[in-house]
């Protein structure tokens, strides 16, 4: 508003006012109102409705030059100037991934969910459930703090590959999906590690037997049956830390996990078994399910 212009026009009318009886000085009080919120509103920018191409373009360019937050605001213009249009569609996703660019992860989340509302069978549906998980995946935190977002990301990686696993995007989800497996079993690593170091040995030994159950193609199985092994072993139960060893060393034999093991329950387990043939074969050849 152009506070100049406003006070001319109030002056004005207010210098008339003196000269009037009440009844009309009551009128004019209602007009003086009534202009400054003319001159006021002149001001404002006046909604224009452009052609589609216009917007969506312009949007592109904002995106293309690095104002992804601009660009997305351009996107949403699109949608609501030509709802029905094909660059509507379009827009949404693309709105979308300028949020994900900018950071604003619940808001392309959001989005991209609100465009498989609308468009389920889309072409670019397979790209929308990808963008959706990799926006939890980004969001991962390390493992000292809440893992709940981790957990939004495996099951969004495994929406995209199960509902399009012959997709460009599968290849990458399945990639993510064994690295967000193995931050859970870093987690549960960490807290059996705790109790271990507390001599809270049960609850130490419910974390690392889930590690071995549930995370079996990670890569922190060894140090996890290493640790069963020494928990047995401090509760007594040296039967148990013998097969977890033997589990340890028949499945990964170069581990140092299982040296330590091994020097853990040596001389206590017989260094050779019997083969059915006669042969010697190693004493930790165990099979997993023996145990677990």
């Amino acid at each position: 508003m152009k506070l100049s212009k406003a006070a001319s026009i109030a002056t004005s009318i207010t210098g008339s006012i003196r000269r009037l009886r009440r009844p009309t000085i009551t009128l004019l009080a209602s007009i003086t109102i009534a202009a400054l919120a003319a001159a006021c509103s002149s001001d404002e920018p006046v909604y224009q409705e452009r052609q589609v191409e216009e917007i969506y373009n312009q949007a592109m360019d904002k995106l293309l030059s690095g104002n992804a937050e601009l660009a997305a605001i351009d996107f949403d213009e699109v949608e609501r100037q030509h709802p029905y249009s094909v660059w509507a569609r379009k827009s949404q996703l693309m709105a979308a991934y300028a949020q994900y660019l900018n950071d604003n992860y619940d808001e392309a989340i959001f989005t991209a969910q609100r465009f498989l509302q609308l468009h389920p069978g889309n072409r670019d549906a397979p790209y929308a459930y990808y963008l959706i998980a990799i926006c939890y995946y980004e969001q991962i935190a390390d493992i000292g703090r809440e893992q709940k977002i981790t957990e939004l990301a495996l099951e969004a990686l495994r929406e995209v590959v199960d509902r399009y696993p012959r997709s460009e995007y599968a290849r990458d989800a399945r990639l993510k999906i064994d690295l967000t497996r193995d931050h859970l079993a870093g987690k549960e690593m960490e807290i059996g590690r705790y109790y271990h170091s507390r001599g809270i040995y049960a609850a130490a030994i419910n974390r690392f037997r889930y590690v071995v159950k549930y995370y079996q193609t990670t890569s922190h199985v060894p140090e996890a049956l290493h640790r069963l092994a020494e928990a047995y072993s401090a509760l007594g139960l040296e039967v148990e830390a013998k097969n977890t060893a033997a589990v340890l060393g028949h499945n990964y034999p170069g581990s140092r996990w299982y040296q330590d093991s091994y020097g853990l329950i040596s001389g206590k387990y017989p260094e050779s078994d019997t083969a059915s043939n006669g042969a010697e074969k190693p004493w930790y050849s165990r099979m997993w399910n023996s145990v677990f």
